[in-house]
């Protein structure tokens, strides 16, 4: 079985691990609702993008 040649030192596994840090989206409010939504998509509340309604609400 192998073994590894030498410990790795916390300050390299760190450095190594920081780059898999998951981010918040960026969420924009929607102009009509006042909801938060995803930029450059439709609005899931009220169904407005860009000031036209897309999706009619049932």
């Amino acid at each position: 079985m192998g073994v590894p040649a030498r410990r790795r030192s916390r300050t390299r596994v760190n450095r190594r691990r920081a780059t898999q840090k998951s981010t918040a989206p960026g969420m924009v409010e929607c102009p009509q609702c006042h909801e938060l939504r995803l930029p450059h998509r439709m609005c899931l509340k009220c169904g407005h993008y860009r000031g036209r309604e897309i999706q009619a609400q049932a």
